[in-house]
């Protein structure tokens, strides 16, 4: 897992294949790493579990606060080749910029730099795979390869479009409802979507992880926060830490007496299900209820390997729920969004939010109307069990908070007269009880 890719020079091959992208385009690249966040522990928290040797040595990227380990190379094959190819010609890319320099000459290949400059990049190898070269809309690609139209942030576009910072009282902290909080150990991710409403902040080196003393008053802070019935841990993806880590944090829950829920947001089960293991999910079944919500967006992403991750999590006793974005050009279709909420519940996985995009940086092109969003959800009401309807909601800009924005189905006439109306469209009256 890199975090940001610009220009990068090649050393000698080493053993575990790894996949990124480089300035937008897909390259691939071998890498020391036993287990990505082995490094991201090593470096950050200095907590690495087990006896795996790790390059330490990081090397700064030009105009970025981030870093990549300085301990990689590219992958020399033919197949590699052939799909770096077709992908750079049929995402409108310059094929001539794979290789080992990147090629700046083009105005398109400079503003991609930028794009990677100003936002985190990785892709891992499960959604590398999945991705179809010779469509140049391809929904896994559209969520993972950066595009030049990040670059144009819009007059609505909000640096912080659900208002974290305003409800942050210490680092890792965002308290925005009394009985619950989120608590964000880490922010470094397996993969960084192009739609993050948290964009800005996660993938920097600097800020990747919570420090041992700032995870401790945050921890503190849950402690004296006698309203709060529900810590949620996020970040970043708190999948990518350790299972030793992990348990300690989960431990340190367990003793807060008001804290009775857990609630965990992860993409990791789809986008790098080898790392749901048992001793992970082992981690996860504690004294106290931990329920695993699933970041998914597209029917796709439900792979063989992700659905055996979620069957892992949820035969040790996870109960699990699925958030998803809507996007245009992804998955803003009936047709979908049906298939993959149908494919979620199959898998014991129940369908809690479709979020409504937030207005962050560079990510105008994936945002539909709340109008559309409302057409969707009353089509979807009619073609699928209830069981599968998760809530349409929209996370108010400025940070008051996460509110329905379902359609309306009911309409006051008077004083006790409403109408209904079906998901056929048909209106009913219905006369209220005096």
């Amino acid at each position: 897992m890199l975090w940001a890719c610009c220009v990068i020079e090649p050393v000698p091959p080493n053993p575990q294949d790894y996949a990124t992208l480089k300035t937008g385009l897909l390259v691939r690249v071998t890498y020391t790493l036993v287990d990505a966040m082995s490094w991201v522990e090593g470096q950050l928290l200095a907590t690495l579990a087990g006896d795996a040797t790790i390059p330490r040595t990081t090397r700064p990227i030009s105009g970025s606060s981030m870093a990549i380990p300085a301990n990689f190379d590219f992958m020399a094959s033919a197949q590699a080749a052939k799909m770096e190819n077709e992908l750079a010609t049929n995402h409108g890319l310059n094929p001539a910029a794979f290789g080992t320099k990147a090629n700046a000459d083009s105005d398109r290949d400079r503003r991609l730099e930028q794009v990677a400059n100003r936002f985190a990049v990785a892709i891992t190898p499960t959604m590398q795979d999945l991705i179809d070269p010779h469509d140049p809309n391809d929904p896994i690609a559209q969520q993972f390869v950066p595009d030049v139209r990040e670059l144009a942030d819009t007059l609505l576009d909000v640096s912080d479009p659900i208002g974290d910072s305003a409800h942050s009282p210490l680092p890792g902290i965002v308290h925005r409802y009394p009985d619950r909080l989120l608590l964000m150990p880490i922010r470094v991710c397996p993969v960084y979507c192009r739609f993050c409403f948290r964009r800005e902040t996660v993938g920097q080196a600097e800020k990747g992880a919570l420090s041992d003393a700032e995870l401790e008053a945050a921890l503190d802070y849950i402690r004296n926060s006698v309203t709060v019935w529900e810590v949620i841990l996020s970040g970043g993806d708190p999948l990518l830490l350790s299972p030793r880590r992990l348990q300690r944090i989960l431990d340190a829950l367990a003793t807060i007496d008001h804290v009775r829920v857990i609630r965990i947001h992860t993409r990791v089960p789809v986008v790098s299900p080898e790392r749901i293991t048992a001793e992970l999910a082992d981690t996860l079944h504690g004294e106290k209820p931990v329920y695993v919500v699933l970041h998914t967006n597209h029917p796709r992403e439900m792979t063989d390997a992700a659905r055996r991750a979620c069957a892992q999590l949820v035969d040790t006793g996870i109960p699990m729920l699925s958030q998803s974005v809507l996007l245009k050009g992804v998955n803003d279709d009936a047709a979908t969004l049906e298939t993959l909420f149908r494919l979620l519940v199959e898998n014991r996985v129940k369908p809690y939010y479709l979020h409504h995009a937030d207005r962050a940086p560079g990510t105008a092109h994936f945002r539909t109307s709340l109008k559309a969003g409302q057409a969707l959800m009353r089509d979807i009401r009619g073609r699928v069990s209830g069981l599968c309807q998760p809530d349409y909601v929209l996370d108010i800009p400025g940070g008051s908070g996460k509110v329905p924005v379902g359609p309306t189905w009911v309409d006051q006439l008077d004083e006790s007269h409403y109408r209904v109306t079906d998901y056929r469209a048909s209106p009913h009256d219905y006369v209220d009880e005096p």
